[in-house]
């Protein structure tokens, strides 16, 4: 239910846009005939369910945060892991360590194994 009420919420703009559509016609003095009304409250029915059946499973996803959120990201290397290093992981720059002290090259992929603090522990993408 709590699903349900989130996907009307993010319907109401367009709900909203609607009705201030016909309101404007209206104090314009023109008229949508009927079966235009029905095709439009049909229209939205239909882009209603569409939507709640994609973003369904969106709003019922589990919150990943803080470590368990890094491990098995991957990323690339900004300077060598000789074993430690700068990589970038979604766009951000972080400080790294490869986990075996072997170095890493740069621009070679990296997958996150763990975080400690602001830095976070590599391996090469190719199990090396």
């Amino acid at each position: 239910m709590r699903t349900l009420l989130a996907v009307f919420a993010l319907l109401l703009d367009d709900v909203a846009i609607v009705l201030i559509i016909l309101l404007i016609l209206w104090r314009l003095g023109l008229s949508l005939p009927l079966w235009a009304l029905v095709i439009l409250v049909v229209g939205l029915v239909v882009l209603s369910v569409i939507l709640y059946r994609l973003i369904t499973p969106v709003l019922k996803q589990k919150q990943v945060t803080g470590a368990e959120g890094m491990i098995d990201l991957e990323g690339k290397v900004v300077t060598p892991l000789t074993p430690e290093g700068l990589i970038i992981v979604r766009g951000e720059l972080w400080k790294a360590s490869s986990t075996n002290n072997y170095a890493i090259n740069a621009d070679e992929e990296v997958l996150v194994v763990g975080l400690e603090g602001l830095r976070l522990f590599v391996r090469r993408k190719n199990g090396g």
